[in-house]
């Protein structure tokens, strides 16, 4: 019985020996992930924000470029436009059935995001159309001016709808719907900053 100890204890340790190999690198590349995202939102105007929503996203998928990261971002720009859209829908449909003055102002903040929806997937196109160059050209500049146009537009939508709400005495319909499109605005300015970064990093705007 003690000769089956000893060995017993050694495969013990050799096992606890690999997990923690295991787990080491993992973490160790989560920091790493993490130090990256962290350093890359300080070029943003929100740069927590910029953090919380994409952490998740570059600890999965351990995004290190500016690049990815650049599309990453107006991915998640898209999917919060997409997700503001489907609120703006169903309170849009509960205002007409009771003919709220407010259904027009929620319609007209709708259709503003729907142009956004449309520029950001377009922006979105474009800059995998850029990514798939070789090498840096004129070609490579008419695609970033293009993601920066159509960026730059869906923030101006966003923003034209979050400017139509008082800054006081709101209802809270209007607090909320503020609150998301707001959210839209700076995840969407954190977007069109990483893809500056990008930019600027392999070339940058064509003067």
């Amino acid at each position: 019985m003690a000769q089956l100890k000893l060995p017993l204890l050694l495969l013990m340790v050799l096992s606890i020996s690999c997990i923690i190999g295991t787990v080491e690198p993992s973490f160790a590349r989560r920091s790493r992930n993490r130090a990256y995202l962290e350093a890359s939102c300080r070029s943003t105007r929100y740069p927590a924000l910029c953090v919380q929503c994409l952490s998740g996203y570059v600890n999965k998928t351990g995004l290190q470029s500016p690049q990815q990261l650049a599309q990453l971002a107006l991915s998640v720009s898209l999917y919060k436009a997409l997700y503001t859209r489907a609120y703006l829908l169903k309170v849009a449909k509960e205002l007409k059935k009771i003919k709220a003055k407010e259904y027009q102002m929620v319609q007209d903040c709708k259709e503003q995001i729907d142009s956004g929806i449309d520029q950001l997937s377009q922006s979105i196109e474009e800059l995998h159309r850029l990514n798939q160059e070789e090498a840096f050209s004129d070609k490579s500049f008419w695609h970033i001016s293009n993601v920066e146009t159509w960026v730059s537009a869906a923030l101006t939508d966003a923003t034209t709808c979050v400017d139509q709400f008082p800054v006081r005495n709101m209802s809270k319909l209007k607090a909320t719907i503020k609150g998301k499109v707001l959210n839209m605005v700076q995840v969407t300015s954190n977007a069109l900053a990483l893809f500056h970064h990008y930019a600027a990093k392999y070339g940058g705007t064509k003067p």
